[in-house]
């Protein structure tokens, strides 16, 4: 039978709490490493916030880099009732007066009413076709590029059968019911405005021959006599002046008229024209300014904050006496004090109102910044002019982008600090691996040692006993 035994039950020695205490000294340098790894963790997670912050710096450094930020436009018209105004980037600012004389329509056709939408027409094949009819409705062009579509029709169709073989054709129309006092009335639009979308329909039956009654009735083809169907609304064209310049359009928007600009129209002016205008977007401008100088504050801000030493609290940021951090907080202060030569007016960002404060940060006087804006091709330059020879004359949008590339890059200086700090961890963590090992051995000897010690002090202690019972015995005897 195996012998159960407990440390300390022997002698009671306190063999658990020995061993327990001497362990503890042999993990003090596991303690220590531990210490050590929090900290390196924590500098890695500081750089990771600061990537961050630099990769938002970047975006907004390279917004003022390309000189597409500076040629943002914007439009407004005086009346937008009557018409409504777009720009994209690179329009050309400028002052027009619109008039609008008719908007563009869409050809309608209505059919002779039936008792109902369920009465049954009658089969075929409708043939649409889209074009343009002449002044008179007497001669048919059809419109370039597009391709008559014919629609087959069952006999027993029914008006709404009808309604919907003609919207699956996708031939360019859209069909409807409309049911009036007279009754169901099967309706038809062009889905597209302007005179070349006008419709041709024409009715046959199984061998091809033309129909007048059934689906005859659904028609539209006035030179053939096949007018069953009535014109509703006639197809027109959009009629406008610009500066006094006639123009048309198929659409309600005219595209093209106006370098970089659409105009819209809603409703018809008469004589009176409606002011357009077409400005440099200085809202956007300044707003892409506003969080270059957000994204450079608050980087600026986390480095001061991870790198100073708060004597009240006695406490060190996680990277304080870092050569790396206070190395990128250098680099940032020093270029955004720099000169350059990319524009010939402004040759400093402290020239547009960028005011450097003690701390690092940026403040903005609106009064230099109005006036940079008001120089906006010198402003485009000092941000985002190109010089590959001569460095200093590059704009600052690129140069700061081109910097915190450096930085943040694959051999830049917070990766290469980063990837350092994450190799001391990987190191830290293989030390306190071993040392676990070896605690756990020290561990294991202290044990058995003071088992084996606590053993003998039982045995010693039962010796001691017993012969103290037997002196005891003795005395008893001689006396």
């Amino acid at each position: 039978m195996a012998t159960i035994t407990s440390p300390g039950v022997g002698s009671g020695l306190d063999v658990n709490g020995i061993v327990s205490q001497l362990v503890a000294l042999e993990r003090k340098p596991i303690e220590k490493l531990e210490e050590a790894a929090s900290t390196i963790q924590t500098r890695i997670s500081s750089y990771g916030r600061v990537q961050s912050l630099f990769s938002t710096l970047r975006d907004a450094a390279a917004a003022l880099g390309r000189s597409t930020q500076w040629q943002q436009t914007a439009a407004t018209a005086s009346d937008a009732t009557a018409l409504s105004v777009s720009a994209s980037s690179g329009a050309s600012v400028g002052s027009y007066g619109v008039t609008v004389s008719s908007l563009a329509r869409s050809q309608s056709l209505a059919s002779t009413a039936l008792a109902a939408s369920s009465t049954v027409v009658g089969g075929g094949t409708l043939q649409i076709e889209l074009g343009s009819w002449n002044g008179g409705s007497t001669t048919f062009t059809p419109k370039a590029g597009a391709t008559p579509v014919s629609v087959t029709v069952p006999a027993d169709a029914t008006l709404q059968q009808v309604r919907d073989a003609i919207n699956g054709a996708n031939a360019g129309v859209s069909a409807a019911i409309v049911t009036d006092a007279s009754g169901a009335r099967l309706t038809l639009r062009s889905r597209e405005s302007g005179l070349t979308n006008s419709m041709r329909i024409t009715a046959t039956d199984g061998n091809g021959d033309p129909l007048t009654i059934g689906l005859g009735t659904l028609g539209y083809n006035p030179p053939g006599g096949a007018t069953a169907m009535s014109q509703t609304q006639a197809a027109a064209n959009a009629a406008a002046t610009i500066n006094g310049l006639a123009v048309t359009s198929e659409s309600n928007t005219l595209s093209g008229v106006l370098d970089g600009a659409s105009i819209t129209l809603l409703r018809e002016t008469g004589a009176t024209p409606v002011s357009v205008s077409v400005t440099s977007d200085r809202g956007a401008m300044k707003n892409a300014l506003s969080a270059f100088v957000t994204a450079y504050n608050a980087i600026n801000s986390y480095l001061a904050e991870q790198t100073k030493y708060d004597d009240s609290t006695k406490t060190a940021g996680a990277l304080q006496g870092d050569s790396a951090a206070l190395g990128m907080r250098s680099q940032m202060r020093t270029l955004l004090r720099a000169q350059s030569g990319a524009s010939t007016t402004l040759t400093s960002l402290s020239a547009i109102g960028f005011n450097v404060q003690r701390d690092g940060s940026i403040t903005v006087d609106n009064k230099k910044l109005e006036a940079g804006l008001d120089q906006l091709p010198e402003l485009a330059r000092l941000f985002s002019n190109g010089d590959e020879n001569v460095p200093a004359n590059v704009g600052f949008g690129e140069r700061f982008r081109t910097m915190i590339d450096q930085i943040v890059g694959s051999a830049g200086t917070l990766t290469t600090r980063s990837d350092g700090l994450k190799a001391s961890l990987k190191r830290n963590e293989k030390d306190q691996e071993k040392l676990e090992e070896r605690v756990l051995r020290v561990q294991t000897r202290l044990l058995k040692q003071y088992s084996a010690l606590d053993t003998q002090m039982g045995q010693l202690n039962s010796l001691s006993s017993y012969v103290t019972s037997q002196v005891a015995q003795w005395n008893k005897k001689t006396t």
